[in-house]
Order: structure tokens, then sequence, then C-alpha cells
């Protein structure tokens, strides 16, 4: 009963589906690999080295070369989110816990997979460099807000840049843990999880009533998921190609970053947001499976 309750508070049921979105099969992407094929096209092999090492930022990449590669990664991953969401229209297409619906946990999966790809480009550290299934807290924290970036949130949007800020002062390519785990930033975390889980299951009642009819489900899930992905995704772009962090020659090293002094301010309210007409864009790919990074 206890259990049940837990899952029922609209914060638990997003972080248990945050959790079995990411040990969803390709879920995970390999900063390094993926940043030299989305780099490939467009920068030299001297500036994808120093990118992979560094960040995009210290390797000097312009944001308009940086435009172009998230470009063809929102088109990339938006067309196979609707793809997928078409096939889970159709009932028992993935076994997971009953208290996660498959096509949530797909649809996530991919959001999780989009958030990842933009914030390697926009000079953010290794979301999932270790061997565990198991999501850190940090990272965790970070990725709430980038979905909560994503859904339109305000308060996701000035944390997801204070974290930016933390990191940019103290010139660090580590996630501020304390802020994000129990310090200035995890108040906002929590408030943008409950949020992200109410909207999670008015989202997952409309498709369950789209497949009472399986076969126009499928249509229907598909058409959703491209009509709400893209433009999920391009506010992500947006957001983090607005932030100090991206900017060229933007230099990091490799020190744990001091937080929860850096800075202030006061949790801000969470507010809906339309979503924005989608824009067309190109393709690439490359994931890595839970625990043992590797591309696809």
């Amino acid at each position: 009963m206890a259990a049940s309750k837990e899952i029922e508070n609209p914060e638990s049921r997003f972080s248990a589906v945050l959790a079995s979105a990411a040990r969803l099969p390709g879920v995970r992407i390999h900063r390094e690999e993926y940043l030299r094929k989305a780099l490939a096209r467009y920068c030299s092999e001297d500036e994808i080295r120093r990118a992979i090492e560094e960040t995009p930022a210290a390797a000097g990449i312009s944001l308009e070369v940086l435009e172009k590669a998230a470009n063809d990664s929102i088109n990339y991953e938006a067309a196979k989110a609707s793809a997928l969401s078409a096939a889970a229209g159709i009932p028992g297409f993935i076994a997971l816990p009953a208290t996660v619906p498959a096509d949530t946990a797909q649809y996530f999966g991919h959001m999780l997979r989009i958030a990842q790809k933009l914030a390697y480009l926009y000079s953010w550290p290794d979301l999932f460099s270790g061997d565990s299934d198991d999501i850190d807290d940090a990272t965790k924290g970070v990725l709430t807000l980038f979905f909560g970036v994503m859904f339109g949130t305000q308060s996701a949007n000035a944390a997801v840049g204070k974290v930016a800020g933390m990191m940019s002062k103290e010139v660090a390519k580590k996630l501020p843990q304390k802020a994000l785990t129990q310090g200035v930033i995890y108040p906002i975390v929590k408030k943008v999880a409950g949020y992200l889980g109410v909207q999670m299951t008015k989202q997952t009642f409309a498709k369950s009533v789209s497949k009472a009819i399986p076969v126009v489900g499928a249509v229907v899930s598909g058409g959703l998921t491209l009509a709400t992905y893209l433009p999920m995704a391009k506010r992500l772009k947006k957001h983090l190609s607005s932030l100090e962090l991206t900017k060229p020659a933007h230099r990091v090293v490799d020190e744990p970053v001091v937080d929860g002094e850096v800075v202030d301010g006061e949790v801000v309210e969470v507010h809906e947001h339309s979503a924005t007409i989608p824009e067309q864009h190109g393709a690439d790919d490359t994931a890595v499976k839970p625990g043992k990074p590797h591309s696809s």
C-alpha cells in the first residue's frame, strides 16, 4: 500500500519513469563517439579532438556550426521517436514494470537521447560515464531540469541557467553535485519533477484512450509524438545555446565545483507554456546501452 501511494505521488511517478527510461537499450549516448560523429561534417579533426577532450566551446566551435549539428540530431531523433511510438501503440510492445507504461518509457527514452546529445554539443559534461545502470542524483537532477525546459517550465529554465553558471564560474566540467542534490537547485528539481509527473499522467491517459482501437491508436500515437517532440527538443536547444557555457573558447578543467554558494535566488513557480511550431532538420545517430557505453 505504501509503495502504491509512493508511485501515486507525481514526483515519485516521474522519477520512476525517468529511471526506467534510462535503462532501456540504446538510450544512453556515448559522449566521445557522438561528438566525433555529429561534428565530422562541420569541423576539423583537431577541433573535434579538442571538443572531446575539453568541450565544443573550448575548441572554439561556433554556435552556427553547433546549431547545424543540433538540428541534425533533433530531426533524426524526432523521426525515430515517432516511428517507435507508433510501434509501441500495439499493446505488449516492451516489458516494463507495471507502474511504467511502455509508450511513456519509450517517449521519455527518446527525450533522454536528445537531451544528452544537445547537452554534449553545448558543452555540458558526460552524464552517464559510469558502469552502473542507475542514475546518480546529480545527473537525475539535471535531466529533470532539462525535461522541465522541454515541457516549458519557467523554473527549470532558471535552474539550468544557474547550474551552467556554477560550472562556468568554477571553470569546471563536472555537475555541481551539492547544489543539485541538497543545495539551492534541489527544491526546484523537486518542484519540476512533481509538475512533470502530473503532465505525464495527462499524456498517458490521452494515449490510453487512443489505444482503444489499436491500428488507429498506432497512427495517432506516432502523430502526437512528432507534434510534441520537435518543439520540445527545439526549446531545449534554444535554451542551452543561449548559456555562457556554450560560448566559443570557454575553457574547462577537470576540477570539482564549489557549489551551494555560487548563486542566490528563490524557487520560481512552475508554469506551463504552449508548444511552438517545429522546424525541419537533418539526421545522425550514436547510442549506448546502460552500464557499458558503446555506439550504435
